[in-house]
């Protein structure tokens, strides 16, 4: 019960004129409760920085009770559910950055927004150099364990997708419009493809809502806040692509981009994101040895507490992590040394320790050395 009065109150937020993900978060965390936050006076809503007095009177004025219901009969019969950011499965990751969504409406494993994973995007307008590096880089990524977000786009986004599909990996699907308005409308096949095969397909817009245009830059923030690290398949120097990669640094993420040919108009965007930073990708190898191993910090919002340190042995490891485990029990290893003593790819490997640390098991020293915590 206590559940469904949160979902309530933070549907009615998410309707209030003027406030946004960020604004709601900052109210949030100066007021947890959400049963209170319509019962507060002007001057306390006044009292969060960015909060001016049209919105204090949109929030204090508020009545739309009856489309907060509407939301939740739509949601239902879409056969979709939400997940809030109060719930224990909400992405750390995502909290991380500055305007996290409050809600998610969801289709498939919710599990998948916790396990490492990395952003895969490039132009719609591909061509077939961008085509095959996408399927073959989708696809030894998939072998090394990581997820594949993306937005389900034309193009570079839904060669990933499938290239993850025909790997049999996990693949996340961020739309910029309701879970029931599928865009591009060619890919409804696709997306319930991924959904049957225990992938996820997601959306911070409720029912209904259109693919308009300024959905999908806004969605971009959370494809690469989900994500260890960006990989810019192929992209002109403006567009969406770009506008991830952007976010992605913006949110202290990894960004990579693969290089092309000096006069192909459709990797212009790549070429200069090399230029001015990012890795330049050749194998897979090129991002594995890159991606930031996960830390787990302490956020604000209620019900929101560091995972306790367990042994492992009091986990549901798969087997490679059991021997890792096993291995480090003994003595801390270098990546390299421990890749030679369990006979398994430093990528793979790798992949597997970001997990473990995630779970906080493990824990990284300078010079990619890790021992048990």
């Amino acid at each position: 019960m206590q559940n469904n009065i949160i979902l309530k109150n933070l549907l009615a937020l998410n309707l209030v004129s003027g406030f946004g993900p960020k604004r709601v978060k900052q109210l949030l965390e100066k007021f947890p409760d959400t049963t209170k936050v319509f019962k507060l006076s002007k001057s306390q809503i006044r009292s969060i920085e960015g909060i001016g007095e049209a919105s204090a009177l949109s929030l204090l004025s508020f009545n739309e009770w009856e489309q907060v219901e509407s939301i939740l009969d739509a949601t239902k019969k879409t056969g979709s559910k939400i997940l809030t950011i109060y719930d224990k499965k909400y992405p750390n990751l995502l909290k991380q950055i500055y305007d996290p969504p409050i809600l998610i409406w969801y289709k498939g494993d919710i599990e998948l927004l916790n396990e490492p994973g990395i952003a895969v995007v490039g132009t719609r307008n591909t061509s077939t150099y961008g085509k095959k590096i996408a399927k073959e880089l989708t696809t030894e990524l998939c072998k090394s364990g990581l997820c594949i977000f993306s937005g389900l786009a034309h193009g570079i986004d839904s060669v990933a997708h499938y290239a993850a599909l025909e790997t049999e990996g996990r693949t996340v699907a961020v739309l910029g419009s309701g879970i029931d308005w599928i865009y591009p409308s060619r890919n409804k096949g696709l997306a319930n493809a991924i959904v049957k095969s225990e992938g996820l397909v997601i959306t911070e817009y409720p029912p209904g809502t259109k693919p308009d245009a300024g959905n999908f830059p806004v969605r971009n923030r959370i494809v690469s806040g989900l994500s260890l690290g960006t990989v810019v398949i192929e992209s002109g120097i403006q567009g969406g692509s770009m506008i991830t990669a952007e976010l992605a640094l913006d949110q202290n993420r990894e960004v990579f981009a693969v290089p092309h040919p000096i006069n192909s108009a459709s990797g212009t965007g790549c070429n200069y994101l090399i230029k001015n930073g990012a890795k330049l990708v050749q194998t897979v190898d090129d991002i594995i040895e890159e991606l930031p191993l996960e830390e787990n910090i302490q956020h604000s919002l209620p019900n929101d507490t560091l995972i306790k340190t367990l042994s492992w042995r009091e986990l549901k490891l798969d087997e490679l992590s059991k021997k890792i485990c096993e291995q480090l029990e003994d003595s801390e290893y270098q990546i390299d040394a421990l890749s030679d003593k369990l006979d398994i790819s430093t990528s793979q490997l790798l992949v597997s320790m970001l997990s473990l640390e995630m779970k906080q098991i493990v824990t990284q020293k300078a010079g990619k050395i890790f021992q048990l915590r």
